[in-house]
């Protein structure tokens, strides 16, 4: 049976699925969930170290690339300079030269130049560069002035690069030399930036690789984890729903113990009393006076005792099997009728028995029911509908009360004793499901097998 009313939320209170199956699967969901959430930061985390690496990769690249530099400029090009180079000595250029023809230049060192500190190249593997003069720019004179060591990325697009731009993005170098008098030159080193990329990739490759597949081996290691503490949350969630099971049977087995007493002790009496002031009423040797005075205490015994029987059906159902839940469910609803709501019952496809033990759950759901309608739904009517079909029985209570968010509800709502029918029925292989919103009513569906 779906719920015959429209709009509002539904809220299924208990899994029709068998309690060791449902159990299982609610431990899987929430496992998955943390599955995908360890993936999910595996590949945020993933993300941002290989970012990382690569920047790390291409700053160690840099450094690299500047001591290999810092290397063949003082220990290779420094020594066979003279103070012939800064006249253009022909002998001085060429000793320059071979060296660094044979050892400076190669496959990802591509171009050399030597600066004056007034900006004229003394020597550059691009022959066309000497003799020529180009303004130095600030850091090129730092590094001159303070002896420091610079690189950055070569803006191609300046006067002294126009035989570098076919060559794509590089990466200069450059740091101070000096001749046999002392004087300061600038060595100058191009790099293909290209070279530099692959070592940065190296480096991210082999960290990158190192940090994803340590977090993915450590949510490996916790999946077990994850799944043993999900399994034993659902346990103790188990034990929970099982106290509560016992404290409504516990109660169960007390109110039916207290209406036992109560009928056959307290209204037998009472059955007793009623019956002898009638019968003295009855009697000729009374005045007037006192007859009618037994005759109205009789009548309010009587009164007492229909309310008392009336109150031990809400303690405890009478015999369902032998008296049926349809009449036992009138009573019920003629409680709430006595708090000024209309209620009424359709049970006209109800066409199988039902067996006591579902129709003592239908019995206290409606109860649980009617007991939240009389209390919080401000209703004016409440319809109950029984009926069988394909091997179950439907039950539902709807109201046009004020309803509440279901998905809001505070704890130690007035629904809870819902929750635990819900879980009794969730035992017996049915559902229990409430839909409701604000402003639109409340219904109530149980359905449960014929079995």
């Amino acid at each position: 049976m779906g719920l015959r009313r429209s709009g509002g939320e539904a809220t299924n209170w208990a899994d029709e699925r068998p309690r060791g199956e449902r159990h299982r699967w609610l431990v899987a969901r929430q496992v998955g969930q943390f599955v995908a959430l360890a993936v999910l930061a595996v590949v945020l985390v993933g993300v941002a170290t290989a970012e990382a690496s690569r920047r790390a990769g291409e700053s160690a690249a840099i450094a690299d690339r500047s001591t290999e530099a810092l290397i063949k400029a003082q220990s290779l090009v420094e020594p066979v300079i003279t103070d012939g180079l800064l006249t253009a000595e022909p002998e001085a250029v060429a000793a320059v030269a071979a060296v660094i023809e044979s050892d400076v230049i190669g496959r990802d060192l591509i171009r050399v130049k030597i600066w004056t500190a007034d900006g004229l190249i003394v020597y550059s593997d691009e022959q066309r560069l000497e003799g020529r003069r180009f303004a130095l720019g600030r850091d090129e004179q730092e590094a001159i002035a303070d002896g420091l060591m610079q690189a950055a990325v070569s803006d191609l697009s300046e006067p002294e690069n126009e035989f570098e731009r076919a060559q794509g993005r590089l990466l200069e170098v450059y740091l101070p030399v000096r001749t046999p008098s002392g004087e300061r030159l600038l060595f100058e080193a191009y790099f293909r930036y290209d070279s530099v990329l692959e070592t940065a990739e190296e480096t991210w490759f082999v960290f990158g690789t190192i940090a994803v597949g340590a977090l993915i081996a450590l949510q490996i290691v916790q999946v077990p984890i994850a799944w043993s503490l999900a399994s034993r949350l659902r346990q103790r969630q188990r034990e929970r729903e099982g106290l509560l099971r016992q404290a409504l049977e516990a109660s169960d087995i007390e109110r039916r113990r207290i209406a036992a007493d109560l009928h056959d002790g307290v209204v037998q009496d009472l059955a007793g009393v009623a019956y002898s002031l009638a019968g003295a009423a009855r009697t000729g040797d009374r005045d007037g006076a006192t007859a009618n005075l037994l005759s109205e205490s009789a009548a309010d015994v009587r009164s007492s005792i229909t309310a008392l029987r009336s109150l031990l059906v809400q303690i405890y159902p009478p015999n369902l099997a032998e008296e049926g839940i349809v009449p036992v469910l009138t009573d019920l609803l003629s409680r709430a009728e006595t708090q000024g709501i209309t209620a009424s019952l359709d049970a006209s496809r109800l066409t199988r028995p039902i067996p006591e033990a579902v129709a003592g759950l239908v019995y206290r759901t409606t109860q649980e029911a009617l007991r939240n309608v009389v209390a919080h739904a401000r209703a004016s009517t409440v319809d109950v509908w029984l009926a069988n079909e394909d091997h179950h029985v439907l039950l539902e209570v709807s109201d046009d009360g004020i309803g509440f968010d279901s998905s809001a509800r505070p704890p130690g709502d007035p629904h809870f004793g819902l929750r635990g029918l819900a879980s009794l029925a969730s035992d017996g292989g049915g559902s229990l499901t409430v839909q409701s919103a604000p402003g639109e009513g409340t219904a109530i569906s149980l359905k449960l097998p014929l079995r």
